[in-house]
């Protein structure tokens, strides 16, 4: 199984990782790796998290208050937002 991030997805995983990093050295790179931790949950079990509607479901981080909102095709996993937690839990619905 192989995983794709909708471009917004990518960018607001890449953003994060500076936020993170902004805040202090190496939590940029602490956040990435238990981002990548949790897509490799997700591509071990993909119907192991809770949908939040037809086909989709999120995968929470351990340690960071986000989540990987995802949808699966065959074998590959589509990864539609790296949200926040505390963001409007709607916003990526239009990269449906």
């Amino acid at each position: 199984m192989k995983y794709v991030f909708h471009p917004e997805a990518e960018a607001e995983f890449l953003a994060a990782i500076d936020y993170y990093e902004g805040c202090e050295p190496g939590l940029g790179y602490d956040f990435s790796i238990e981002v990548h931790s949790t897509i490799e949950n997700i591509l071990s079990f993909p119907k192991a998290w809770p949908i939040l509607e037809e086909d989709i479901r999120r995968c929470l981080t351990r340690r960071f208050p986000y989540g990987v909102v995802y949808s699966q095709d065959g074998d590959v996993i589509f990864i539609l937002a790296v949200m926040h937690l505390h963001r409007d839990p709607d916003y990526w619905k239009d990269r449906l």
